[in-house]
């Protein structure tokens, strides 16, 4: 089952004029901006809306130092840039997440929602058990 939903671009892989997938966050109840998943590969078309969008991560990026693993059971980490954690987009997710809260399966592009602030995006939680 999938739903639509809103989450921050904290980071990127490929380059800033070019991005190939987008790394996902919301913030918890603490203030912290969590990670919560990647996108599929960014169309063309998407990436370059994407693009002119985002901007290099200024200092104290929250993800500063954390690496990403490349899949489910991986040990190969992504190279990733960090961008700065401003950008609302809206994403098609499973509903199935894990022990964390984390989307199981990477999120489908949808649209760029630069009418929403960061602060409009629900909040991150941990599933019920």
């Amino acid at each position: 089952m999938r739903e639509t939903t809103e989450a921050i671009v904290g980071a990127i892989t490929g380059t800033l004029a070019a991005p190939r997938t987008l790394l996902l966050g919301r913030y918890d109840d603490h203030g912290r901006l969590q990670y919560t998943g990647r996108t599929t590969t960014l169309a063309q078309a998407a990436s370059s809306t994407v693009a002119g969008l985002l901007a290099p991560a200024r200092r104290g990026h929250p993800w500063t130092g954390w690496s990403f693993s490349a899949g489910w059971g991986s040990r190969e980490t992504l190279d990733v840039t960090l961008v700065e954690p401003e950008l609302v987009v809206e994403v098609g997710v499973d509903v199935a997440r894990d022990a964390s809260g984390r989307w199981r399966h990477p999120a489908r592009w949808h649209r760029a929602r630069p009418d929403l602030s960061p602060a409009d995006v629900p909040r991150m939680t941990a599933p019920p058990h």
